[in-house]
């Protein structure tokens, strides 16, 4: 038989130290700078996708907003999540809105295709926002992001120039590390 005293301890230790687990919650963190409040905003944003690239510059509390988006909303709620930042006391968007083509629709999905249906490329597609974006404009692609070696850039690169219609490929892949 357990005796009452054994029955009862862990709730009398937990009593005792719940007020220093709630006096430790407490503390305050960090604060989280700007660079940070910023990019996780712009990387949340609903229509993000794998056909846009944005990119910013912190100066003190001014933001400037870079990069290509296929949707004209995906410029404004840039825009608008990054003014309601805590701290950021200027937005300077010079984020360009690619045409609106079915040219260049068709040579984004042949794009998408080509370089994350490849086996060995496919991991880079994992994941909310894929770390290749495939930038197309008035049939110009430009791949952006990166990965893990100079291998998967270079194959990256191939496989965009074997999409037929495509009249110039610019590979901008960085190599991580």
């Amino acid at each position: 038989m357990v005796s009452p005293m054994r029955k009862w301890m862990p709730l009398a230790l937990a009593v005792l130290v719940s007020p220093a687990l709630v006096q430790a919650s407490k503390v305050p963190s960090q604060p989280a700078s700007i660079e940070n409040k910023v990019r996780h905003e712009l990387l949340m944003l609903p229509y993000f996708s794998v056909f846009d690239d944005l990119s910013f510059r912190v100066d003190g509390g001014t933001v400037t907003l870079f990069g290509e988006v296929t949707r004209p909303t995906l410029k404004s709620d840039a825009e608008n999540v990054v003014k309601r930042i805590e701290g950021v006391t200027r937005v300077n968007s010079q984020i360009e809105v690619l045409p609106l083509s079915p040219f260049d629709d068709r040579i984004r999905l042949q794009e998408y295709r080509a370089i994350f249906g490849y086996t060995p490329l496919q991991r880079y597609r994992l994941g909310a926002i894929p770390s290749i974006h495939i930038i197309v404009k008035n049939g110009h692609v430009t791949l952006r992001g990166f990965v893990s070696n100079e291998a998967d850039r270079n194959m990256a690169y191939l496989r965009a120039n074997s999409v037929p219609g495509v009249f110039s490929v610019t590979n901008e892949l960085k190599v991580e590390g």
